[in-house]
């Protein structure tokens, strides 16, 4: 019996034949998530967004109630809702003088607070001038001392100048804890728009200032907006300076006005709690007016530093 092996040339190599390998299914790519990890996602946020919401909702639910003790029994709010707490707070105390008080510290705050930090932020990240590191150090390093140490030099020095129970003098007290954290914020923010743009400014005949308000600015949107949003906030909610060198109760704040509802004996939480539902209605708006770009603000100005 004879055998035969076939012939093995370059036109017809012999190559071995691959394993077989056992079908599994489409392979899932690269970041996808099966069926139960995307419930399971959902259902985290669902129960965070519920955590969130929830002293909103409280808030609303007591502002309803017409007595100032039903905090202690919420159940028996749902037979009685009233808005005559809205009512009273509108009619009959000082409300629209301190939400006239309140807009124009905070956007006064905003205003000059988000020009100032936006002029230092940028000469640090452009120019390299002698302590210019130290300068923002410096900065820094007023943001370590407590209210309570720093009210009285300042109630000092408002008294010399004639600014105490005025709006700018407590929009200054406002901006000197406001603008480091905002010159820091707007730094990193200049640092991730490249130095080319004024290069070509430059080139182009503008000075530096022109470089910086027509070229630098509309690129730093974002970062203007978290720097304005925080400025807004922290004019807007802050008690104790609002409280020591307003006298004033027709130029109170919202914050202080609220104190008006609190005396020795006594405290009327249905107002208070239907005045802060008013309070959050100018903050939302400030919010829905920059919410576009504080994300983007807040992702990029944390990039370098």
């Amino acid at each position: 019996m004879s055998t035969t092996t076939p012939e093995i040339t370059d036109e017809n190599p012999v190559t071995p034949e691959a394993p077989a390998t056992p079908n599994r299914g489409p392979a899932r790519q690269r970041g996808a998530r099966g069926r139960l990890g995307s419930l399971a996602s959902h259902g985290i946020l669902t129960v965070a967004s519920l955590i969130a919401l929830f002293p909103i909702a409280w808030l609303l639910f007591l502002s309803l109630g017409p007595d100032k003790d039903d905090y202690l029994h919420p159940g028996g709010i749902w037979s009685k809702m009233t808005f005559d707490n809205y009512s009273f707070v509108l009619q009959h105390t000082n409300f629209f003088d301190w939400l006239k008080s309140s807009l124009i510290v905070s956007l006064g705050t905003t205003v000059v607070g988000v020009l100032v930090a936006a002029t230092t932020g940028y000469a640090v990240s452009r120019m390299r001038f002698p302590g210019y590191k130290k300068l923002m150090w410096v900065l820094l390093v007023t943001q370590m001392f407590p209210i309570a140490v720093l009210i009285v030099p300042m109630y000092q020095i408002l008294s010399d100048l004639q600014l105490i129970d005025t709006y700018l003098g407590l929009i200054v007290v406002y901006c000197s804890t406001a603008v480091p954290y905002s010159a820091w914020l707007l730094k990193g923010y200049f640092d991730t728009i490249p130095f080319e743009i004024d290069e070509a400014g430059r080139v182009d005949g503008l000075t530096p200032f022109g470089t910086f308000t027509r070229l630098i600015l509309p690129l730093a949107k974002p970062g203007l907006a978290v720097a304005a949003f925080y400025n807004f906030i922290t004019a807007f909610g802050e008690v104790a300076f609002a409280s020591t060198f307003m006298l004033d109760d027709s130029k109170y704040t919202f914050a202080v006005g609220l104190q008006s509802f609190v005396s020795e004996h006594d405290a009327q939480r249905n107002l208070m709690a239907a005045t802060a539902v008013l309070v959050a209605i100018p903050v939302s708006a400030f919010f829905y007016l920059v919410q576009k770009n504080l994300v983007a603000g807040l992702t990029a100005g944390g990039t370098k530093g």
